[in-house]
């Protein structure tokens, strides 16, 4: 696992305080409306966990960071998260429903993730990784990606993320589109919390700051504006074990 997949982990309570959650409609895309024993896989903080377990879902989380799954686990006690990753999961056979991801599986080593998710899924579960992207077709999120970098899916690419047989079926995919209250101030905070930032050298960290906080007092969709609107699209691939 690379150093900035593992970057999240000194800001985890920054990253838990400003990133979105998951709307109902994206987990009922990936699970339906049954109640299923799910693995939350690179869990985070909770985000996705807490979406799940809103849902009726039974939930475990598998998280490397510690200091990401320590926040995991404070959020939802009754929950339990174990140390591990996508290319060893610390589960048995077949012992879950259905395996989901949010915001981490660009991250995982597909080779060894694949068939160790395969392994712990039970005949015919569900697979869906999912992710949170800003909408860029609204023009101050443009400008805000265009300052900080794109975190766009391609949408009109089912699967972005390379071969998935012959473990799965091949993905479909859904996109829910959602939005988050954000104080205009805290506009930085939502950069801050991403790997790009957490990675970047001083002088890049500076210029960042210093355009942030431009767009946020001379964008007209933002200026004089203590909150805004942030639009998300949820992006959820689903597929199904071989």
């Amino acid at each position: 696992m690379s150093d900035a997949a593992l970057s999240f982990g000194s800001e985890a309570r920054l990253y838990d305080s400003i990133r979105p959650t998951y709307p109902v409609g994206a987990i009922a895309a990936a699970l339906g409306t049954e109640a299923l024993r799910v693995l939350d896989l690179g869990a985070g903080t909770g985000l996705l966990t807490g979406a799940l377990v809103a849902a009726g879902h039974d939930v475990v989380g598998v998280e490397p960071d510690e200091q990401m799954r320590a926040v995991a686990a404070e959020r939802w006690p009754a929950t339990r998260f174990l140390a591990g990753s996508a290319e060893d999961i610390p589960l048995p056979d077949g012992c879950v429903d259905a395996v989901v991801v949010g915001q981490a599986y660009h991250w995982f080593t597909p080779e060894n993730a694949l068939p160790e998710i395969h392994r712990v899924l039970r005949d015919g579960g569900v697979f869906a990784p999912m992710w949170n992207v800003r909408d860029e077709r609204v023009p101050w999120v443009a400008a805000l990606s265009g300052i900080a970098g794109s975190e766009g899916s391609d949408l009109d690419n089912p699967w972005p993320s390379g071969p998935v047989a012959p473990w799965f079926t091949e993905p479909t995919l859904s996109v829910v589109e959602h939005a988050v209250t954000i104080r205009t101030g805290r506009l930085i905070d939502l950069v801050r919390s991403r790997s790009y930032y957490l990675t970047a050298d001083d002088a890049e960290r500076a210029r960042v700051d210093r355009e942030i906080g431009e767009l946020a007092t001379t964008d007209p969709a933002l200026a004089g504006r203590d909150s805004v609107e942030m639009p998300y699209r949820a992006c959820v691939y689903r597929m199904r074990r071989v």
